[in-house]
């Protein structure tokens, strides 16, 4: 299994989707709570935050490459299919 790196900012409303896409997805797959989560808030961590290429937030990382990074506008539909594309990746290994 390997640790997600997890950028997000507390006041982010689509970080706030994303944590709840995280629990309702650990609700209906118990596996997925095995994955490890970093969070990262990049306003209190920027030297960790700049070793990373992303615009937006949220955004996950498996090591240094890049799985999801929100978008404007971005629907919870869209994100519940990238955050569990991230999580499926994360259990693989």
């Amino acid at each position: 299994m390997q640790k997600v790196m997890y950028f997000h900012l507390d006041t982010c409303p689509y970080c706030r989707q994303a944590d709840e896409v995280i629990d309702e997805l650990i609700q209906e797959h118990p596996e997925y709570a095995k994955v490890q989560f970093e969070k990262v808030d990049e306003y209190e961590h920027p030297e960790i935050a700049a070793q990373y290429d992303y615009m937006a937030n949220p955004s996950m990382f498996i090591g240094h490459e890049k799985l999801y990074e929100a978008h404007i506008g971005e629907k919870k539909a869209e994100t519940r299919e990238k955050v569990e594309k991230v999580l499926k990746r994360a259990l693989e290994a």
